[in-house]
């Protein structure tokens, strides 16, 4: 049977448009996380956006709708569409972690993930072995043989090493902390990533989790968080040593 050519190109265009709003909204969010697009800053409208960019007012249109479901830009009647202040930023946002690494991102985006996983995991890991179930020791193992048989610098090893540390917080049973699993995921994949484009990691990391894995088998609470937390500061040294993260400047006392 020939293939329908009518209906092969009847869904072109949706492909097309899907592709021209997700283009559009990257490179408006890479603008805004970038700073070159400030907070409060006013947006082109509607019809001389979409004129300058040569895309239908419905691309642009979705665009925007990409980027205010992400807390980016806000529209209001009569005042236009502006950028969001920074603290509606969807930040642990799958989307938003890519724009940000898309460039060197400042020292102190780098100590906030790093921060963020440093509160998050290591309490993760102290309720993952005491709540963990077989399923969760299974999808971990699994990752852990998925880590050393690919490495970080292939994508499959970087799967399964968000695979992992989805696993644990799976089996923290909190519900708050498993909401956290895609962008903790997310932001370890965005850190891996950035490490790989500055230079080639030589340390194995698998070792790292598989002593946070041992520990949960054990279900030694301490010890497993004590296990995650030497896993993240190693990850902090993989870095080198002018784009290790630091802390954002206190401000000074009046």
């Amino acid at each position: 049977m020939k293939p329908d050519k009518s209906a092969a190109l009847a869904a072109q265009p949706a492909r097309s448009s899907l592709r021209v709003h997700g283009t559009i909204a990257r490179d408006i969010g890479r603008a805004i996380v970038s700073g070159r697009l400030r907070p409060g800053q006013v947006l082109e409208g509607e019809l001389e956006a979409s004129a300058r960019l040569q895309v239908s007012r419905t691309a642009y249109r979705e665009a925007l709708r990409i980027l205010s479901a992400k807390g980016l830009i806000q529209s209001r009647p009569r005042t236009g569409t502006r950028v969001s202040d920074t603290a509606d930023w969807h930040l642990l946002d799958v989307d938003m972690l890519g724009w940000l690494f898309a460039d060197t991102p400042p020292p102190t985006v780098l100590h906030a993930l790093f921060e963020l996983r440093t509160i998050v995991e290591p309490a993760a890991a102290a309720l993952a072995a005491t709540r963990r179930r077989d399923v969760h020791l299974e999808q971990m193992q699994r990752s852990l043989g998925e880590m050393r048989r690919h490495t970080l610098h292939r994508p499959e090893g970087r799967e399964a090493d968000m695979a992992f540390h989805s696993a644990l917080l799976s089996a923290s049973g909190n519900p708050f902390l498993i909401s956290l699993t895609t962008g903790v995921a997310a932001a370890v994949d965005a850190l891996t990533h950035f490490k790989l484009r500055l230079a080639k990691v030589t340390r194995d990391p698998v070792p790292d989790h598989a002593r946070v894995y041992d520990a949960i088998v054990a279900r030694d609470a301490e010890r497993s968080s004590e296990a995650m937390r030497r896993l993240i500061h190693h990850a902090v040294l993989d870095l080198p040593v002018g784009q290790r993260p630091k802390p954002a400047e206190r401000p000074r006392a009046m």
